[in-house]
């Protein structure tokens, strides 16, 4: 243990340290500018940088028209199929649609029904622990977030392959197909663990049941008594296919490719996804959103007052409200502009729920915040594009609703979006590009080295 003189000590030398860190870290605004530096990859009208190709996923939001960028309502494509399309096909024949979406994402079609159910079955397969792994990386090194203990887990999954190391096609896609069916698993368990540890909640571990879907079986695993509707299990299924995949360039899926063009192991690149989607700019916005909303209530007393609820989102965006980021958390999206497919999918199905939660007041509450923050940010800030509802605005909703906890929230972005990562993987091998390595340019100044007996 360290004493209290050291831990003084760490305190002052880390201040100081951190000052001469920052100072050297900074670069003038302005060279950005004079260099042309495309920042977070994406030009000053808000366009992606285009940096590969892929046939997976694609996310459409404006058309080009006489050489002008116009915005028009937001579409997602998986597989060359309209995510409404796909959605109304599994909603309408009254399936659960996560493995069909899964199958399409990884080989390119729908499947057959025999298709689908061997597909299922070889998933289901899948969702069991190795032997000792629940003990030793979860029940016995209980963790507060889980999204390390997914990232902590999978790379451990490394140590139970006897053939981690090659990347063949026929190789990775075992590996990943292995990491889509027992991430589910592996998150829950580590929210009861967590919650037992650290909560001192009872400890509630039910075995994953193989003719369950992907959405029954996290419903089934979570609740203590295992039970569940239909209508929550399918609005949680729709979920998943929601965030299953959104093209190349989300921050995560992008990490795929890279860390996958250097030739490393799926559970490393699977583990630096992980790293990036649990970032609050990407995988955890809806809890912002929640925690915004619950502060939201607590502020506001009419929650059918325009005017009192402008009110509040004007104070949040002039950082007087909740954590004064000057942020309407799930308002806006780096591609979306007009609409977000996602949000619109969700909306509708998170309605029904509320209905038979009796919360339609609260779904109320979101469909004004929803009609009224686009108006407000669109006075008073400069934009160069409008600004809808993202589909975190809603996610968040609809997973307090299912009695998710908190801790989850990122955690099921993350089991839904393994599809998509194991599809960019795969692609990214099968294309055999180059390692990607984009240049930074070096504005520092040329300076002579110094003798330590010369340093001041």
């Amino acid at each position: 243990m360290m004493n209290a003189n050291f831990m003084e000590f760490e305190k002052n030398k880390l201040e100081e340290l951190t000052e001469l860190a920052t100072k050297c870290s900074y670069i003038d605004p302005e060279l950005f500018v004079k260099y042309q530096v495309k920042r977070g990859l994406r030009d000053l009208d808000g366009k992606g940088v285009l940096v590969g190709l892929t046939e997976i996923g694609e996310v459409h939001s404006y058309i080009i028209d006489e050489n002008e960028i116009v915005p028009v309502p937001g579409r997602l494509i998986y597989r060359g199929i309209d995510i409404f399309d796909l959605v109304d096909g599994f909603i309408s024949e009254g399936r659960f649609g996560f493995e069909e979406t899964t199958y399409l994402l990884l080989f390119g079609d729908l499947p057959t029904r025999e298709q689908l159910n061997e597909f299922e079955k070889l998933l289901s397969s899948y969702r069991e622990l190795p032997e000792e792994f629940l003990n030793d990386m979860i029940l016995n090194l209980p963790g507060k977030d889980i999204m390390n203990v997914l990232a902590r887990s999978v790379l451990a999954y490394y140590t139970y392959d006897s053939n981690p190391d090659d990347t063949s096609v026929k190789n990775v896609l075992r590996q990943c197909m292995r990491l889509i069916g027992s991430m589910p698993t592996i998150a829950v368990y580590a929210y009861q663990a967590m919650a037992h540890y650290y909560d001192r909640k009872s400890l509630v571990i039910h075995p994953p049941r193989p003719e369950l879907s992907t959405a029954e079986n996290i419903l089934h695993m979570l609740r203590p008594d295992s039970k569940y509707t239909d209508l929550e299990a399918r609005l949680l299924d729709l979920a998943l296919v929601l965030h299953a995949e959104h093209g190349g360039g989300n921050n995560s899926t992008f990490v795929t490719h890279v860390v996958t063009s250097t030739g490393t192991d799926t559970y490393s690149v699977i583990a630096a996804a992980l790293g990036s989607l649990k970032g609050p700019r990407h995988g955890g916005a809806n809890i912002k959103v929640c925690q915004m909303f619950e502060d939201l209530k607590q502020n506001v007393r009419d929650w059918k007052d325009d005017e009192e609820i402008e009110n509040y989102l004007m104070k949040l965006l002039n950082k007087e409200a909740f954590d004064r980021a000057g942020l309407i958390y799930g308002i806006g999206h780096a591609v979306y502009s007009i609409s977000d497919p996602r949000c619109i999918l969700l909306k509708e199905q998170a309605e029904k729920l509320a209905k038979e939660k009796g919360l339609e007041d609260e779904f109320e509450l979101y469909d004004r915040v929803e009609r009224l923050a686009p108006q407000i940010i669109g006075r008073v800030r400069k934009m160069y594009k409008g600004v809808s509802a993202n589909v975190d605005f809603y996610s968040g909703f609809v997973y307090k609703m299912l009695n998710l906890p908190l801790e989850l929230y990122t955690p099921i972005f993350a089991i839904s979006r393994m599809s998509g990562w194991a599809a960019h993987r795969i692609e990214e091998i099968v294309n055999a590009g180059k390692i990607i390595r984009p240049a930074y340019k070096s504005v520092a100044e040329r300076r002579d080295y110094v003798a330590m007996k010369d340093r001041k």
